[in-house]
């Protein structure tokens, strides 16, 4: 290819044409291998150096391209601890508002249980004997039902003591017996109810806790110790 076709190439495609051109690749190694061809040295050296321009700026852009990269995968991890630590923000919040709710729900409920241990105890004192008695007692038992549904829609369960093991997370002990019936470390008695809101303990229950049997008196060696000071009397008499 010799000057007077590129002159009249760029003639008609413009310098913004030519300029495409000699950018091409495609295009260069075409008219590179025309002016080896043709021995034009001047085209070839000229092609060359547009090739080491391009292959200049190509490396450049592929050391954009890794910064590039870089970049992304580091914004990328980034923005996937921040999502991580958001979610985490959104549990730990959420769980400090049940728990801020759960412990004011609570000391609302643990405020109300000495009006449970009213009902109870008013329920084994009060034996009603004529109509009118029995009919008071049976709206206040029915006042006591709807109280006990409703703590009960609140998730409030009592806490078993009576035959259960004595467990220092949920019952205190506050006296203990020697008893036949439970084995030592048994509930036999239970003073004051315990209650829950859910798995969190309202109050511990007041029991009575077995210290097991008695130690039974051996009744052979009661009679020989008895018997012991008599022999020793008589051999004294001898």
């Amino acid at each position: 290819m010799d000057e007077g076709m590129l002159e009249e190439e760029d003639g008609e495609r413009g310098e913004a044409g030519a300029k495409r051109m000699w950018e091409s690749v495609e295009t260069l190694t075409k008219y590179y291998k025309e002016a080896v061809l043709a021995g034009d040295y001047q085209t070839i050296t000229e092609i060359e150096t547009v090739l080491l321009r391009l292959e200049t700026e190509k490396n450049k852009l592929e050391e954009r391209l890794s910064t590039l990269t870089e970049e992304i995968t580091s914004g990328k991890e980034k923005f996937i601890r921040l999502q991580a630590d958001f979610d985490n923000f959104r549990r730990r919040s959420e769980k400090e508002r049940l728990s801020v709710r759960s412990n004011a729900q609570g000391e609302v409920i643990e405020s109300l249980l000495p009006m449970v241990d009213n009902f109870e105890r008013a329920k084994q004192q009060i034996k009603p004997e004529t109509d009118k008695e029995k009919q008071i007692d049976t709206s206040y038992q029915g006042i006591y039902k709807q109280f006990v549904e409703i703590m009960r829609s609140l998730r409030v369960a009592v806490v078993a003591t009576v035959g259960k093991p004595f467990d220092p997370s949920l019952h205190e002990a506050i006296a203990r017996e020697e008893s036949e019936e439970f084995k030592e470390g048994i509930i036999i008695q239970e003073f004051r109810r315990a209650f829950l809101l859910g798995d969190q303990l309202l109050r511990p229950a007041m029991v009575k806790v077995s210290s097991g049997p008695g130690r039974k008196i051996d009744k052979t060696a009661t009679q020989i110790s008895l018997e012991q000071p008599a022999a020793a009397a008589g051999m004294d008499e001898h």
